[in-house]
Order: structure tokens, then sequence, then C-alpha cells
């Protein structure tokens, strides 16, 4: 039997690293407050380290949909891997040439595409999509902000997120 609602316990989890950093700041604080000299010291280090958590941790809880999504999405030694009711398939994450947001499907997806394969539509809130955060974080030139402005905006059209050799010039000129 528990005595935490079921929302209100997926609520906490997806806010887990936020709440962490929220402890390791208060302990850090209280060092600050109750030492002196090098506990004193310690304290301010810790309470530095919370935020740079709380910030990733931010990002972490923006990225994660709700789940019950269709599918189950695996990372493993460099390859995702997307088994779905319809449909599934292997990406190379060294061989990613481009990740798309599809808003217009339902639900949203993300498209990872791989030269000479067809490409791998995989929902944002299938079981354990949350792995494919530290996947694209490790792009190259990949803007953490923008992808996750993108995926809470839910606008009409697909968007493009990264893409390996840009295929479009950098600047369009108008005459």
């Amino acid at each position: 039997m528990s005595f935490i609602r079921p929302e209100a316990k997926a609520a906490l989890w997806r806010w887990r690293e936020v709440l962490a950093a929220a402890g390791l700041a208060a302990l850090g604080l209280w060092w600050v407050v109750s030492g002196y000299g090098l506990l004193a010291a310690v304290g301010w280090v810790t309470t530095a380290l919370a935020g740079a958590l709380a910030v990733i941790g931010v990002q972490r809880a923006r990225f994660r949909m709700d789940g019950g999504g269709p599918g189950y999405v695996t990372v493993d030694e460099g390859q995702i891997t997307y088994f779905g009711p319809f449909t599934g398939g292997v990406v190379a994450v060294s061989e990613i040439e481009r990740v798309t947001l599809d808003p217009g499907a339902k639900p949203s997806h993300w498209v990872l595409q791989q030269a000479g394969r067809p490409p791998l539509r995989v929902p944002v809130n299938a079981a354990g999509a949350e792995a494919l955060f530290d996947v694209f974080a490790a792009l190259p030139g990949l803007r953490t902000e923008r992808m996750l402005a993108e995926l809470n905006r839910r606008g009409p059209h697909p968007v493009v997120i990264w893409e390996r050799r840009p295929s479009r010039p950098q600047v369009q000129w108008l005459h």
C-alpha cells in the first residue's frame, strides 16, 4: 500500500534530479552556516555543484514525457533500438545524420536518419525515451535549449533539431 498517489509519484520521479540538487544545496548551505574554515569552503563547493545539477535536472525534466507511449527504446553501446507495435529499428549513434522532431504525428516523434537506411521514428513518450536526452546532448553542435523549446512548443510542422552536414546554406541572400 502506497501513501503517495501515482500522479504525485510520477511528478516527483520526473523532477528527481532537481529534488536531489535541492537536498544537496541544503546540505551545502548548512555546512556554510554552521561550519567554519574547511567545512564552510566545502559547503560553498557543494552548493555550486548543486546549482549545476539543478540546471541539468531541469533540462532532463523538460525532456521527459509522461511515458505510456507505444514501444520501448534502449540505448546500448552506441546504438539506439526502438521496438514498437507497428515499426521498429536500430540506428548507430555515430552514424546519425539528422534528428528531426515531428509534432504532427500523434504522439510527436523523433525522426532519426542514418545514411542508407530508412528513418527511425521514435515516439517522444515511448518507454525509455528519456535515454535519448544523453544521446542528443552528445551530438556536436546540438543546442539543448532549442531542442527543449521545440519539444514543448508543439508546432504543426517537422523541425530539424540537428544535422551533421547542413543541407541548406548558412546565409540566405535576398538578391
